[in-house]
Formats: structure tokens, C-alpha cells, sequence
């Protein structure tokens, strides 16, 4: 609970329903989507450690030198509350997250939703992959990171968002990349961009919708194909929304794609 700031609203009585951020960001990012499953869902909301109200201290070079670390995290919270047949919501390399949970313990998921997910960023021209970014891309993006993480956040959030005639959105978005540990958040920058999860994908056979958002620079519309071309059993929704974030830029939309699925 404390080491991942759980909180826990909702209808208690309701299904679980968890959500899980993406890169830099905290729980706060799904106040805008969260609410509308209150009524129905148990809903299970947390920080990254690292992010938000997460217990910093509790960073472990091992455990978070891959992405499977942050998948042991996500189950320990289920054990800790004895959460079953769970609806897991995550938003970009937690979308990743969640498929690593759920092929470690299958049992314990219904339905994953992800948002923006790409199981891997770098392209792969050996086999014809294609993930957005050039190896050399990443590498600078990473230098970049590196050497001035504020600066970084400050021209990279707006990117990543997408919505450039809605600024305050990027504002928000740099402001929580600005609360994130900065020594934490380089080597998390590191896994999630350097991650190959293809493989992983090959083996879920838990029911996914995949969300894919229009002009998104982190997630292109060809990672969302690929996702779903090799994810037994998803469905794909292409969203009218724009850049990587709609669980703030369309909220509406966002919600209605779930729930029409759900």
C-alpha cells in the first residue's frame, strides 16, 4: 500500500478495475477517465515507484532493471487485497506492464484495456519491424534525458501529448514529468525505450482491447496494427483523439471505447 501509494475506491463490492500510468506520470493522470467506473468497479489506482506518492526508498536497480519488476509490483497489490478476475486499464509502457502480469498469473485477469501500448519503440529492420524511432532516436533521446531531464521534459511533454492548440495539456504533462525522481525516472526512461516485448504478446490469452490514438509520435498507428495482429483475441478501436495521452485529452472518448467493449 504505501510502497505504491494503492488507493482503493470505488464500489467495494464491484469488480476490480486497475489503472496504471505511463512513463512520468502518476494515478492523478486517470482522474478524468476513473470516475465514470466507480458505480460498477472496485477501482485500484497506484504509483509507479519512483512516480507520484511512492515510496522512493523502495527503488531496487535489480528488481526495475526490466519491466518485469514493475509487473511483480502490480501482483503483490492484487495478493495484498486478494484481487480477482481484474480489469486491467494501462496507458503506454504500462499497457506492457500489464501483459507481463498477466502471463505470469492469467487467473487472476479478466480483460486488459491499453491505451497507447507498443511493445517496442526502436525499429527492427533485420525483420521488417517497425516501432517509430530509429536506434540512433532513442539513443540521443536518452543523452538528452541525461544531461538536462527538466530540459527534456519541458520539449518533450508537449510532443508526447500531441494537442499543441490545447497547451495546458503539455503544461501538465511536463509539470508531472518535473514531480518524477529525476535519477529514477533516466533508468526508467531506459527500460520502457530499450524494452522488446514482442515475444510477450505471442503469449497472453487474456481478452485486450487496444486503444490507438490518431498522430500519436510515441505509439504510431502501425505499432497499434502490429499489436493487435499478434494478440489473440483483441480488439482494436482507432480513436479520433490526437497525441499519446487520452485519458487527458478525450477523456469522453476514451470511456465510451470502454465501455462499449467492457
Amino acid at each position: 500500500m504505501q510502497r505504491n501509494a494503492v488507493t482503493l475506491t470505488g464500489n467495494q463490492l464491484g469488480q476490480p478495475m486497475m489503472f496504471a500510468h505511463g512513463y512520468g506520470c502518476d494515478q492523478n493522470m486517470w482522474r478524468l477517465v476513473a470516475p465514470a467506473f466507480a458505480d460498477t468497479y472496485r477501482l485500484v489506482l497506484f504509483d509507479h515507484v519512483g512516480n507520484g506518492k511512492s515510496d522512493l526508498s523502495a527503488y531496487d536497480d535489480e528488481r526495475y532493471a526490466s519491466l518485469s519488476g514493475y509487473a511483480d509490483d502490480i501482483l503483490e497489490i492484487l495478493h495484498e487485497h486478494d484481487l480477482w478476475d481484474v480489469v486491467f486499464v494501462g496507458h503506454s509502457v504500462s499497457s506492457m506492464i500489464g501483459i507481463l502480469a498477466a502471463n505470469k498469473e492469467p487467473e487472476r485477469f479478466a480483460k486488459l484495456v491499453l491505451v497507447g501500448p507498443s511493445p517496442r519503440y526502436i525499429n527492427e529492420p533485420a525483420d521488417g519491424y517497425v516501432g517509430g524511432f530509429a536506434r540512433a532516436d532513442i539513443e540521443s533521446l536518452l543523452d538528452s534525458l541525461d544531461a538536462n531531464y527538466l530540459g527534456w521534459s519541458s520539449q518533450m511533454a508537449p510532443v508526447i501529448m500531441g494537442n499543441p492548440q490545447r497547451p495546458e495539456l503539455g503544461e501538465e504533462l511536463t509539470n508531472s514529468f518535473c514531480r518524477t525522481d529525476p535519477d529514477i525516472a533516466k533508468k526508467f526512461a531506459r527500460v520502457t525505450f530499450l524494452s522488446d516485448n514482442r515475444d510477450d504478446l505471442l503469449k497472453l490469452r487474456t481478452p485486450a482491447l487496444i486503444l490507438q490514438c490518431s498522430d500519436d509520435v510515441i505509439a504510431p498507428g502501425v505499432v497499434g496494427d502490429y499489436v493487435h495482429r499478434h494478440t489473440a483475441g483483441s480488439t482494436l478501436v482507432q480513436m479520433n483523439a490526437t497525441g499519446h495521452c487520452p485519458n487527458l485529452s478525450a477523456p469522453d472518448e476514451t470511456i465510451e471505447a470502454m465501455k462499449a467493449w467492457l
